[in-house]
């Protein structure tokens, strides 16, 4: 990699937010990382707001920085609410994620990830760090023009937003770049796939609505048969188009978030190497 993209590279490989979700034997998987890790922590329709503040107390007492998620869908009421913000305060946890959710129905009061990020904001409960989210190719059920006017409402209770994932960087940076006309400012938080088998990754995009980066998928052969063959993808070449792009195109990136559905093995893995070939390993969470 040229000399202008090393640093940025490094930066942004040192400290990842590593998401996982709620499931027998995480325990076991996240040993491994270093102390001081940021983990972030799904909240599920099927799992529900509970399993999240269980597994992210845990992470917490382990010593992990921990970003729980908050589904506004999931959300009973207000009350419901100040409970949830309450206990995430006692686990000593300065920073959430705020989504709308995964399901069309909602539970209880809240309908979307600004309504509850409102409500937060009525009761009080302030946090270091609040993450909201983005959708570089679209949402599956919402227009491009309801999701710009959703971002510039969501930007004054909000810190930062992460992509949804995306294998096209094209679509990605063309999106921040995007942001700055539109008027939103929050640091962009690059979502990307972490180490996972091939096969596993592909059904993973096509259920949860990559969007054009399906199509992308079909459109190149190349990245297609890797998917659809035996071994893990790995998010190497990914990862460097974006820096070197982002460069030469002046764009920042905030972070990156990378999905790693739990396994973490190959992607802490994948991680250090990539440092070690930078010029040096330095352990997340420093």
């Amino acid at each position: 990699m040229p000399d202008f993209g090393t640093e940025t590279m490094a930066r942004l490989l040192a400290n990842p937010v590593l998401e996982v979700f709620p499931s027998s034997g995480i325990e076991e998987r996240v040993a491994q990382l270093p102390e001081g890790s940021r983990i972030s922590v799904t909240c599920s329709p099927t799992k529900g707001v509970d399993a999240t503040l269980a597994l992210s107390g845990w992470l917490r007492g382990e010593g992990f920085t921990v970003v729980p998620h908050l589904s506004a869908r999931l959300v009973d009421d207000h009350h419901h609410l100040d409970a949830i913000c309450r206990r995430v305060t006692e686990l000593g946890i300065d920073e959430i994620f705020v989504i709308g959710g995964d399901v069309k129905q909602h539970a209880g009061r809240f309908s979307s990830a600004y309504e509850l990020l409102a409500a937060m904001a009525e009761l009080g409960h302030g946090f270091d760090e609040v993450g909201i989210a983005a959708y570089p190719e679209g949402h599956p059920w919402l227009p491009d023009e309801t999701l710009w006017q959703h971002l510039l409402a969501k930007q004054p209770l909000a810190t930062y937003m992460v992509t949804q994932m995306c294998f096209d960087p094209g679509a990605i940076l063309a999106w921040i770049d995007r942001t700055q006309r539109e008027g939103v400012a929050l640091p962009v938080v690059i979502g990307l796939p972490g180490v996972v088998q091939r096969r596993k990754l592909l059904g993973l995009s096509l259920k949860i609505g990559v969007g054009d980066s399906t199509r992308f998928i079909a459109k190149h052969a190349d990245l297609t048969a890797r998917l659809m063959g035996s071994g893990r993808y790995s998010p190497e070449d990914l990862v460097t188009r974006l820096v070197l792009d982002a460069e030469r195109q002046g764009l920042p990136l905030g972070g990156l978030h990378i999905y790693t559905f739990n396994q973490i093995d190959g992607t802490e893995r994948w991680r250090r190497q990539m440092l070690r070939s930078l010029g040096g390993e330095r352990g997340a969470g420093t």
